[in-house]
């Protein structure tokens, strides 16, 4: 049976998260309804690349499916962006090897997350309001030691079922996109659940001075959550890229 993958994007503002819950609306199942609509109401299942939380964006996401029922990719394409609720948007879909894994074949993956300084009505749902002054230089000397490192045991939600805490940083970086909004980039081989998030709290204590950095370097050794700064809003967080060596 042929697989695909999905190019997707999504608002995460309505949704728990990219995996099905008990408690509400997620964007795995908008589009595993959506395909099984479009197999004739016989179920389809779909993989996703990693989890994103309850108001987590994707701007890059991939999933994957198999199916016999595709007969032309860009009317299926089109049929599917039609059926699906304006938050989702189905960008490509690529026909792979049978074996290729939306999830475990990525080789890395991209997060931004954005900061705005003033009140802007069109950025709330996209980015963070935060409006105290930041030291961008001194977060992104607290990036560099980030990339030290490879266990962020104290960067991991507490109770998380992750079978190891480490993770490969490549890139760590804080940028002035324009006159009020800040975007901080950070690639790594893997994640763990609300990792991203407070990274950027506990870089913001350092960006207000609030945390040295040597006692940054000493919450990563520390290996416990208690020690780190407390996670931003989802809002601001976006999935931007993942790599795969086959596409």
């Amino acid at each position: 049976m042929p697989r695909y993958f999905l190019k997707l994007a999504y608002d995460g503002t309505d949704y728990v998260g990219w995996q099905i819950q008990p408690n509400g609306p997620s964007v795995q199942e908008e589009i595993q309804n959506c395909l099984t609509k479009l197999n004739s109401n016989k179920p389809i299942d779909i993989v996703g690349c990693g989890r994103t939380d309850t108001g987590v964006h994707a701007s890059t996401y991939f999933a994957h499916f198999d199916g016999e029922f595709i007969e032309n990719l860009n009317q299926f394409k089109y049929k599917m962006n039609t059926m699906l609720p304006t938050g989702i948007a189905i960008h490509d879909i690529l026909e792979v090897e049978d074996d290729c894994h939306a999830r475990f074949d990525a080789t890395s993956r991209t997060y931004h997350y954005f900061i705005h300084t003033q009140k802007n009505p069109f950025l709330k749902r996209f980015s963070t309001e935060y409006r105290p002054k930041l030291d961008l230089e001194k977060m992104n000397q607290a990036g560099e030691i980030l990339m030290k490192y490879s266990d962020f045991e104290s960067f991991s939600k507490t109770g998380s079922d992750n079978k190891t805490t480490i993770c490969k940083v490549s890139e760590a970086k804080w940028e002035q996109i324009n006159a009020h909004q800040l975007r901080f980039t950070i690639t790594a081989d893997r994640f763990l659940r609300n990792m991203v998030r407070a990274v950027v709290g506990t870089l913001v204590e350092v960006g207000l001075g609030k945390m040295t950095l040597e006692e940054f370097e000493a919450v990563i050794q520390k290996k416990n959550r208690g020690a780190a700064g407390t996670s931003m809003p989802p809002e601001g967080l976006f999935l931007a890229d993942i790599q795969y060596d086959f596409i």
